[in-house]
């Protein structure tokens, strides 16, 4: 009705004529009023007219105030940041201390694969680390068969490693396993190479080509599995390290594959506690610290196949005694490092030009600082009969006792 007053005054001013009185009469016959009301349409193109010219100049105007709501799209950008509820962990999930907290997670983790892959087949690329081995376990117990896992030896690993993955999994667990010796293409890379740096990206960079390159073989696998734990994820978004996903990949096997992350949201200690549960052995399952790039930042400076093979041994007796001292499970991390440089020496009375060994012992909580631990005469005696006996082209052992800070754990 207001709309309808609002009209007569415009109706009587646009109404010179007498024709205006039907107007006033037609107020009953709303619905003639609206037949007779065309003719005044007919008449509004000159009013329309003139709005569509003032609203030119309304439009540009808008188009100038509509660039505000695009300068708001970082609020969009900003949040997948938070939003990803799938890498936030449940508040529901009680940290996993017990047996019975591992059965429970690993019962739930297998209806949660299978309900997320089916009859799928999953590829996973397997280092023998405790997270990508209890991430195999449970994936085996899932999908069984439909499980294929792909083990490149880098030539980097300790001594033993790549022979017990091949016991524990093709034979133990009687996983579909691939296993592939590359070593002398890693190392005929990193021949000469001194950055470290340098060689951490040759190291990164090959075993993406190697996985790549066995991955194209395989066809009908859309799933890849990844033994992602939550300090991982924490650390991406906190800008500490890159996470280590499917990201590293060439675009078009990354666009093929969708993420299986079983124990993402485990710390390590609880995926330590899921392994024992799953059956791994024990010495898997408490694998100490292991760097990416494995034994090639342990061989200081250009690394050359005899003083790997140094470092390879040393690491092997090292680890062997703390087992005798009962000392594995209890110092966070151990190693042998063999620098490039030499020393004299003197053997079965001859002059001896070798390397030294080594030894680097911590204890940390999160590798953030670390302190030395301190190891008794004894061992450290045994320790050095062994090595300078037992380690070709080796006359000397030195122990590392620097903390963090000043010194990384890692010497490259």
């Amino acid at each position: 009705m207001e709309k309808k007053k609002q009209t007569k005054p415009a109706a009587k001013k646009a109404a010179p004529a007498k024709k205006a009185a039907p107007a006033k009469a037609a107020k009953a016959p709303a619905a003639k009023t609206a037949k007779k009301a065309a003719p005044a349409k007919k008449a509004a193109p000159a009013k329309k007219a003139a709005p569509a010219k003032a609203a030119k100049a309304p439009a540009a105007k808008t188009a100038k105030k509509a660039a505000p709501p695009k300068k708001a799209a970082p609020a969009k950008k900003a949040a997948p940041a938070t939003a990803p509820a799938s890498d936030v962990r449940p508040e529901s999930l009680k940290r996993i201390k017990t047996p019975a907290q591992a059965r429970a997670f690993i019962d739930a983790s297998v209806k949660e694969i299978r309900a997320q892959v089916g009859k799928e087949k999953v590829l996973l690329a397997l280092s023998g680390g405790v997270d990508s081995s209890v991430c195999a376990a449970l994936l085996i117990k899932a999908i069984g068969k439909n499980l294929v896992c792909v083990h490149v030896n880098h030539g980097l690993l300790r001594k033993g490693e790549p022979e017990q993955v091949i016991d524990v999994f093709r034979r133990q667990l009687k996983a579909k396993l691939i296993y592939i010796d590359a070593t002398d293409r890693f190392l005929d890379k990193l021949a000469g190479v001194r950055d470290p740096e340098k060689k951490r990206k040759i190291i990164g960079k090959e075993f993406i080509d190697v996985f790549a390159e066995e991955a194209r073989k395989l066809e009908g696998i859309r799933f890849l599995g990844q033994g992602t734990i939550y300090p991982d994820i924490l650390e991406s978004k906190a800008g500490t390290k890159a996470h280590h996903n499917v990201g590293g990949l060439p675009k078009d096997l990354a666009a093929r594959f969708a993420l299986v992350e079983p124990v993402k949201f485990l710390y390590k200690d609880e995926v330590r506690v899921v392994g024992k549960e799953l059956g791994l052995p024990e010495n898997m399952v408490q694998r100490q610290p292991f760097p990416g790039p494995g034994l090639g930042v342990r061989c200081v400076g250009a690394i050359t196949r005899d003083r790997l093979e140094a470092v390879r041994e040393s690491d092997a007796i090292l680890r062997e005694e703390f087992e005798k001292a009962g000392l594995a499970g209890k110092v966070w991390q151990y190693f042998t490092v063999v620098p490039d440089f030499r020393s004299t020496g003197i053997r079965d009375g001859q002059r001896t030009y070798d390397w030294p060994v080594v030894i680097r012992a911590i204890n940390s909580v999160d590798a953030t600082a670390a302190t030395p631990e301190p190891l008794k005469w004894s061992l450290i005696k045994t320790l050095t009969e062994r090595i300078t006996n037992e380690v070709k082209g080796v006359n000397r052992v030195l122990i590392d006792v620097t903390p963090k800070p000043v010194a990384t754990i890692e010497w490259e």
